[in-house]
């Protein structure tokens, strides 16, 4: 008999106007108002790229082109010359992010960690030009995140 009235009752209905009254005014909200507040990152999270520096201030690659060789989207160029001192430095370090696949090899390959994916998501442009990223750009990146980068790498030790 219950069979049959349970159409015509709706008490499906019912039961789910009380779930949805209930979410709706007792349950906290779980939304984020993105703009200005932001969710939590992982510290394993790939965004932007960013070279390194030494604490004094020296860039810490040391143009062993093990990152472009590893890439397989191609999309990191490297140029280096020796320099008095028989180091050899970077003159040119180029990304093309229109080709990156953000997969994280390239700073998996890196022996001195001078190359990173930082924690940076938020890198929006206008025009294609703008996501060709050269060295002093890169370098600009590093020094804006360092502390996070640096605090991420530290986390992740233990695990590498």
């Amino acid at each position: 008999m219950t069979r049959l009235l349970r159409p015509f009752l709706l008490s499906e209905i019912f039961k789910g106007l009380i779930l949805t009254l209930k979410y709706a005014f007792f349950v906290p909200r779980v939304t984020i108002n993105y703009p200005n507040e932001k969710g939590p990152l992982s510290p394993r999270f790939r965004g932007e790229h960013a070279l390194r520096r030494y604490p004094n201030g020296e860039e810490r690659c040391i143009a062993c082109k093990l990152c472009e060789a590893v890439c397989p989207a191609q999309a990191i160029t490297i140029e280096a010359e020796p320099r008095d001192d028989g180091s050899r430095r970077t003159t040119r370090y180029d990304i093309d992010m229109t080709k990156c696949i953000y997969c994280g090899l390239c700073a998996e390959a890196c022996p001195v960690d001078a190359i990173v994916e930082g924690p940076n998501f938020e890198f929006a442009t206008q025009t294609r030009e703008e996501l060709f990223y050269d060295k002093q750009r890169l370098l600009d990146n590093g020094d804006r995140w360092e502390a996070q980068i640096a605090a991420n790498l530290e986390n992740e030790a233990k695990y590498r």
